[in-house]
């Protein structure tokens, strides 16, 4: 087994898309866009690889995505290559299990087990009553966007270069936008899309607003995009729910962990 840095997208992107669903994220990273924030390596066996581990750059802290398809000992093997190559501090999405492989170096602030979910059933979209008005957002309505996520989701990781794809849909109430739905990572060329940065207003909640943009969303994409995924927090029942009312079903659950170097 040997540590490899690659450099190749349509060697990285046919590895990944052995299981596009699990790596929807990964796979939208490869796109023009998003590539030139990311760093990836590989575990190489007998001329093969057996395992990829991508670090995106794009926000204030790194993020290492990994994710398990019956390679489990991979993970880990490659784990152990990276680690010498990272910084104090990474933000981890991982399948279950391999960050604790990393304890004996970094402190573990564990931030939840998530869910990966998938849409397969895209007639359930059409089901979808739209009792709102649902429109397209974009660089303009900044200002609204960001007052909604600072009084219904403040944690939220908006990049509002989002805007500039055309992906992002709302509701309003007057001149309060008061629903949202976007993506953190879209991809024409490779046919991902991965939502998020959903949320509704606290006081307009309970009514299915989410639902209603989400499945905006979902149809603006359905013709050009194959692979439509999202994460959610395990225990976010409510949205689970309303995702799979959507048509999306589960994937795999992963785990994310703040990675912070000790003394």
């Amino acid at each position: 087994m040997r540590l490899i840095a690659l450099h190749e997208r349509e060697k990285i992107a046919a590895w990944l898309s052995q299981n596009a669903d699990l790596n929807i994220y990964q796979i939208g990273d490869l796109d023009a866009f998003f590539w030139p924030s990311t760093l990836w390596y590989g575990l190489e066996e007998a001329g093969e690889i057996v395992q990829i581990g991508l670090v995106y750059l794009g926000h204030s802290m790194p993020i290492w995505l990994m994710f398990d398809d019956q390679r489990q000992q991979y993970s880990a093997q490659l784990a152990a290559a990276m680690r010498p190559l990272l910084p104090a501090k990474i933000y981890c999405h991982f399948s279950p299990g391999i960050a604790e492989g990393l304890a004996d170096r970094y402190q573990l602030h564990d931030h939840g087990l998530h869910h990966k979910m998938i849409l397969r059933d895209f007639g359930k979209l059409d089901q979808v009553r739209f009792e709102r008005e649902v429109g397209q957002l974009s660089s303009a309505d900044l200002p609204a966007i960001n007052q909604l996520y600072a009084e219904a989701y403040p944690d939220t990781a908006f990049d509002p270069r989002m805007l500039e794809t055309g992906c992002c849909y709302g509701i309003w109430q007057d001149d309060q936008l008061i629903s949202i739905a976007g993506i953190h990572v879209y991809s024409p060329s490779y046919r991902v899309a991965a939502l998020g940065n959903i949320t509704t207003h606290p006081a307009y909640r309970g009514q299915g607003l989410a639902k209603q943009v989400t499945a905006k969303l979902c149809q603006s994409l359905r013709h050009e995009i194959k692979h439509i995924g999202l994460n959610v927090h395990s225990a976010n029942h409510i949205a689970i729910k309303t995702y799979e009312n959507l048509g999306f079903s589960w994937v795999a659950d992963y785990s994310e962990v703040l990675l912070a170097q000790k003394s």
